[in-house]
């Protein structure tokens, strides 16, 4: 695959060394957690799964390249966001005020359980991303000595 474009009409006062093109990231997450739902994981243990790769591949792709590490985590992890199960919540939540309601406890129960896999679906995300920053964090961070 070649790319190729023009130049920006401005540089911003500073010459255009390079450029960098990232779309490994959002890939790789994508990639992770479709493999993970394929084998019969829930959508919750998949993205915790597919965030720590996200976790470590923006860990070092910044000790190489001079990368913004929170810009590659929003971006990589965008394709991971339940949007269906988010979906399904808020609609559920409608639903419980419609006069023509036929089952009210099996609207309230999805509505729940749905609100509930995003909101751990999220955390798993959340949690997957800084667990690779924090270990490997640590590992780089000079120790103080005492005098």
């Amino acid at each position: 695959m070649v790319l190729s474009w023009s130049p920006p009409a401005t540089d911003g006062g500073s010459p255009i060394t390079g450029y960098q093109v990232t779309p490994f990231v959002g890939s790789t997450a994508l990639a992770v957690r479709t493999f993970c739902l394929e084998s019969g994981w829930s959508l919750e243990d998949a993205s915790f799964v597919a965030a720590l790769a996200v976790g470590g591949a923006v860990r070092i792709l910044c000790n190489y390249a001079e990368i913004s590490q929170d810009a590659l985590d929003v971006c990589g992890c965008i394709p991971m966001v339940p949007g269906s199960f988010a979906a399904k919540a808020i609609l559920g939540f409608f639903a419980l005020t419609s006069p023509n309601l036929v089952s009210e406890a099996d609207t309230l129960v999805t509505a729940v359980q749905s609100t509930l896999r995003v909101l751990f679906t999220i955390g798993a995300i959340g949690t997957g991303l800084a667990i690779p920053m924090l270990l490997l964090r640590v590992r780089t961070q000079k120790r103080a000595t005492l005098p």
